[in-house]
């Protein structure tokens, strides 16, 4: 039964239990350094692991936001296709699809922070590569595909070995603080991200943000390696199960878990419905950027900044006070006004409008996030964490079945109608889990 009782578990106090002696040695430092990272937003911070894995992920998830303008950008200027929009998203959902079990299961068998590693020096190569394609003359819009496919092997295996990695770098009682700062850190890439790339796009060319791009994956490497995680207890796989039990043993046991624990099951399909319906409106930010609203790569990266305004303000409130937040009926709630937000952007023709009601986009969209990933990693045990994680992140493949689907319905019937249409569909999901689910607005 989805509850409160369902925190107090062994797993989580055994969890606490082995981080509690390391408590002491990550506050040391000057009695004013103390007392700013005791302040209740940022407690998470004081434990090192997790401040180097946070530094990291501020210069990857960088690099991310500029991609998602760049990539879009760059092949509607080569193409000129709404629907050429979608499939460069469609062709990352082939890896995602088939690697992202595979990917789980090795980040709880295998080196995390490797992962990681391996996964931020092939973007950077990759993204360094078309700057140079884009420098010299010679991009087609194939180079845009391989390199989105490529990028997609490798964040396959990146993602959940990331999220998982949190939970290793401090105790599971700063675990909602420190996915609430992750998400913080997301969104402000979010809100900076877009904008750095539609500056540099308009006075560089695209060449100029891709550039950029590969020097904030080189300054995440660099945070990266110098990470120290603990050794993770030999338990569940390697416990359990025993070193030479099968990656597939080991995948059915991370979905078995997935769909009989209440509270895992419920967050999953929350962000599967809004990755499907509402996430995938952005794809089409470009056609209202460029023709609908007539402000270009500039307005296109001042709509994302705008939204990422509003997800810092949600990221903030999760990280001061999320352990407090009924969490289900947030994730509901919030979802469903995310859909709600997206029609009325659809249908606005003023850019000012648009703007403002992309904040509430952004404000609405780290509940399908940050709440879920919260509860997901929370009802989690350790040894299961990064496959729960992995199945988390395949909402990145429902995403782009969702971002080919829009931009089939914005070729048949205009970009308006595409998303207000999505947007409509992922609001009556959250209506009906809420009513087919009643339990899930419960869950802590």
């Amino acid at each position: 039964m989805i509850g409160e009782s369902s925190l107090s578990s062994p797993i989580r106090e055994k969890e606490d239990a082995g981080t509690a002696a390391s408590e002491a040695t990550q506050q040391s430092g000057a009695p004013s350094r103390r007392a700013l990272l005791q302040h209740r937003a940022i407690e998470a911070l004081r434990y090192r692991e997790f401040r180097l894995l946070w530094f990291g992920h501020s210069f990857s998830s960088m690099a991310f936001w500029m991609d998602q303008v760049s990539r879009g950008w760059l092949i509607y200027e080569l193409t000129d296709s709404a629907l050429q929009l979608g499939l460069v998203r469609g062709v990352q959902a082939i890896p995602t699809l088939f690697l992202s079990p595979v990917a789980g299961s090795t980040a709880d068998r295998y080196s995390r922070k490797m992962q990681i590693l391996v996964a931020q020096i092939v973007d950077g190569l990759m993204l360094g590569a078309l700057a140079v394609l884009i420098f010299t003359g010679r991009i087609q819009p194939w180079h845009v595909y391989v390199t989105a496919f490529g990028m997609a092997v490798v964040q396959a295996f990146q993602q959940p070995a990331r999220a998982a990695m949190i939970a290793d770098t401090l105790p599971s009682s700063h675990l909602t603080n420190a996915i609430g700062l992750n998400s913080i850190i997301f969104n402000v890439a979010r809100s900076t991200g877009p904008a750095l790339a539609g500056v540099l796009i308009a006075t560089f060319g695209t060449g100029g943000s891709y550039a950029t791009q590969a020097l904030f994956y080189l300054l995440a490497t660099i945070w990266t390696v110098q990470l120290r995680p603990a050794e993770r207890v030999s338990s569940g796989v390697r416990g359990h199960a025993g070193q030479a039990a099968s990656f597939g043993r080991s995948i059915i046991d991370g979905w078995k878990f997935s769909w009989q624990n209440e509270a895992v099951r419920t967050a999953l399909l929350v962000v599967m419905f809004a990755s499907l319906f509402i996430v995938p409106f952005t794809t089409l930010l470009p056609v209202f950027a460029r023709d609908l609203l007539g402000v270009g790569a500039e307005g296109q990266g001042l709509l994302l900044t705008a939204m990422g305004v509003g997800a810092l303000g949600t990221a903030v409130i999760i990280a001061s006070f999320g352990d407090r937040m009924p969490r289900g009926l947030f994730m509901l709630g919030g979802v469903t006004l995310y859909g709600l937000s997206v029609v009325g952007f659809a249908a606005s023709p003023w850019f000012q409008f648009s703007m403002a009601l992309m904040v509430v986009v952004g404000f609405a969209n780290v509940c399908s996030h940050a709440l879920v990933q919260t509860v997901i990693q929370t009802y989690s045990p350790s040894e299961f964490r990064g496959r729960t994680m992995s199945i988390f992140h395949m909402s990145n493949v429902v995403m782009t079945l969702g971002s080919m689907l829009i931009g089939a319905l914005a070729t048949l019937w205009g970009a308006r109608f595409a998303v207000a249409m999505m947007g409509t569909a992922g609001a009556l999901a959250m209506v009906l889990i809420h009513v087919a689910l009643p339990r899930a607005r419960h869950i802590r």
